[in-house]
């Protein structure tokens, strides 16, 4: 699991320095707990105790840390990006409600043995694959 450490290695050794706006940004992030958030959700948060912090800066930053492999952009097909730090927990996969657009993550080792399975017989190597299913959650199926 991705802390606040490693990621302030990550940000020096490629000459980035952790700034206090980045390191808010970081945090939020880090203590998402699972949310995947997008650049507007984090600026709701920072603005309370930072009220000089613009959205455009949130944007930038997360921009850099998408450069820089820190944290993952993800694309649930709504009108705005959401991220979460690169590295939280096993690689994992999204099922999205179409009703209330809550989001499950999910590991299957079945999907992994496919993968795998996929590289051997036609020779190719996957450098990334992206998995979302679409349905309805427990609580709107009902």
């Amino acid at each position: 699991m991705a802390d606040l450490n490693s990621l302030k290695n990550i940000l020096a050794a490629n000459n980035y320095k952790l700034t206090s706006q980045r390191k808010q940004i970081l945090k939020v992030l880090l203590d998402s707990q699972g949310e995947h958030l997008s650049a507007e959700d984090i600026y709701e948060i920072l603005k309370e105790d930072n009220p000089g912090i613009g959205l455009a800066t949130v944007y930038r930053t997360l921009e850099l840390f998408c450069e820089l492999g820190l944290v993952q952009e993800l694309d649930f097909d709504e009108e705005r990006k959401r991220y979460e730090v690169e590295g939280e927990g096993a690689h994992h996969h999204h099922l999205i409600c179409l009703n209330c657009n809550k989001i499950i993550e999910f590991n299957d080792e079945i999907l992994e043995d496919f993968e795998q399975n996929l590289q051997q017989e036609y020779n190719f190597e996957v450098t990334e694959h992206k998995m979302k299913f679409y349905g309805y959650c427990k609580d709107c199926k009902e």
